[in-house]
């Protein structure tokens, strides 16, 4: 598959464009695509019968189209075969911002929003192409050495697809911004940041003996911060699919 990117920024419409502290946002792809990619969770909400609701699932992209998946017997999925319009959200928490009032605390992060119609991805070949990507996005090569799904995993997984039709990005990467007339309080103001960090990798008990942990792996040593390696992968990922 070729993963083509039609244009720098994404239109701002009434739906994605950002009103409260505009100055933080942005309509470019590659700054919405980097906040994607950085992110192994997004949230997906979207109406059911009046109902409002927000799930929680692992995300992955190719180009202007997002994925996700999971059962078939899931709430969310049934609603989604009818086409759906959804908002897809992913955030970073990025530091902790402590002034000297409390109208001036924040937090350092990075977010974005995305707009568009979500539905069933039911061709087999696509389905099948879907649910290993699912796998080589985020542990490039790791399908090769993988079993193939077996006929009942394939029936009780449904893949959901979403070309993005609006979306921003919106950011904060600053100190504090206290008003000059309360620098001399003592207060403490500061910034704590905040990352998510990769730990020791523990190995399943019934691993057979001999069996190392493969090369496509190593990026995920510990120590290392997790949105980076997710975007080294995602970056792999491109390039075995041009």
């Amino acid at each position: 598959m070729t993963i083509q990117t039609p244009e720098k920024s994404f239109p701002a419409t009434p739906r994605n464009r950002v009103k409260r502290l505009h100055e933080r946002g942005t309509y470019d792809r590659d700054a919405v695509y980097a906040v994607l990619d950085s992110a192994f969770l997004c949230h997906v909400a979207y109406v059911i019968d009046g109902q409002p609701f927000c799930t929680p699932t692992i995300h992955w992209r190719e180009g202007d189209w997002l994925y996700w998946h999971g059962s078939s017997a899931s709430r969310m999925l049934r609603q989604l075969e009818k086409g759906t319009p959804v908002c897809l959200t992913v955030s970073h928490l990025d530091g902790l911002v402590l002034a000297r009032s409390g109208f001036h605390h924040s937090a350092n992060y990075r977010s974005a929003m995305c707009f568009g119609t979500a539905g069933i991805i039911d061709e087999p070949e696509e389905k099948a192409r879907a649910l290993k990507a699912i796998v080589d996005r985020f542990y490039p090569g790791r399908s090769a050495e993988m079993r193939a799904d077996n006929a009942q995993e394939l029936k009780a997984t449904k893949v959901i697809g979403m070309r993005i039709e609006d979306a921003s990005a919106k950011h904060r990467a600053a100190g504090v911004g206290d008003d000059e007339e309360d620098y001399g309080l003592p207060v403490w103001a500061g910034v704590i940041p905040i990352e998510t960090v990769i730990g020791k990798a523990e190995i399943s008990p019934h691993v057979p003996a001999g069996v190392a942990m493969p090369a496509h792996l190593a990026p995920y040593r510990s120590g290392r911060r997790l949105d980076e390696v997710l975007r080294e992968a995602q970056a792999l990922y491109e390039k075995g699919a041009s």
